[in-house]
């Protein structure tokens, strides 16, 4: 256990960013925003018929985003207009570039969502694919990746 003097000295060891001082340019959070479930059509894929043909995706994100200041103040400036994330969303999946892989789709979206808005720390994105074209036949539900990235 400490005496007091050296609970007093323990959150000095931390570095700045972890304190919660606003003065570092690092801000760390666990505030999440989150947008599940948004099911497109597009023609990413390997196989020439997936890109004439298309398919559904299904794109979950959570982003990190300091939410304290919206909480507070409970204005729009302050946090993501989720309109706004969706629309990015959806310009990326079914828009061209069509790409070959769902994992290329999933980082496009998350460094299209990191430009769209500096309060964005960090971009988790799964895409899930329910009809994949996989030889042989297996049943399956769908198969799908989960990519993060972080600003800077």
């Amino acid at each position: 256990f400490f005496s007091k003097p050296e609970m007093l000295r323990l959150p000095r060891l931390l570095p700045m960013a972890w304190r919660g001082s606003r003065s570092s340019r690092c801000v760390h959070t666990s505030d999440k925003i989150c947008l599940k479930g948004m099911s497109f059509g597009g023609y990413h894929g390997v196989l020439p018929f997936e890109r004439e043909i298309g398919q559904r995706f299904i794109v979950d994100v959570e982003l990190l985003v300091d939410l304290a200041a919206a909480g507070a103040s409970d204005d729009l400036h302050e946090t993501l207009n989720y309109a706004e994330v969706y629309a990015e969303v959806k310009r990326v999946v079914e828009g061209p570039p069509h790409r070959d892989l769902i994992e290329a789709v999933a980082h496009d979206v998350a460094q299209s969502i990191l430009g769209l808005n500096n309060r964005v720390e960090t971009a988790t994105v799964k895409i899930l694919k329910p009809q994949a074209p996989i030889p042989g036949g297996p049943i399956l539900e769908h198969v799908g990746i989960e990519i993060t990235r972080h600003r800077g």
